[in-house]
């Protein structure tokens, strides 16, 4: 069983950075798509950005231009970088990897932007 292990995420004000990191059991290379979601209160989980290895990158238009997937295949991890934050990015927000019909999740990790 592929575990997906999440770390950073937290509280900042609006306009802050914050990252996000999602480290696989195995190599996440071996993963034809990594994706990235995000669930707000009262609202149903919501598509935010994919990444292939060493392929293209596609993003919400929401937050094209102020998040960026990071890659570190070679560390089995996959970061996703949030800058120029707004209180309604306000999520808890999950790491996926899909390899066929194969769908694994993070454990989730809150983000809060607030003042």
């Amino acid at each position: 069983q592929v575990q997906l292990v999440q770390s950073g995420g937290g509280l900042v004000q609006p306009g802050g950075s914050l990252s996000v990191s999602c480290t696989g059991s195995e190599r996440l290379s071996s993963f034809p798509l990594m994706s990235w979601y995000r669930q707000a209160p009262g609202k149903q989980r919501e598509w935010i950005a994919s990444s292939e290895p060493y392929g293209p990158t596609n993003y919400k238009e929401s937050v094209k231009g102020r998040f960026t997937i990071s890659s570190a295949y070679a560390e089995n991890s996959v970061s996703l970088f949030m800058n120029n934050l707004e209180p309604g990015d306000t999520a808890v927000y999950y790491c996926r990897a899909t390899r066929g019909r194969d769908i694994y999740w993070g454990q989730g990790t809150q983000v809060t932007v607030s003042s």
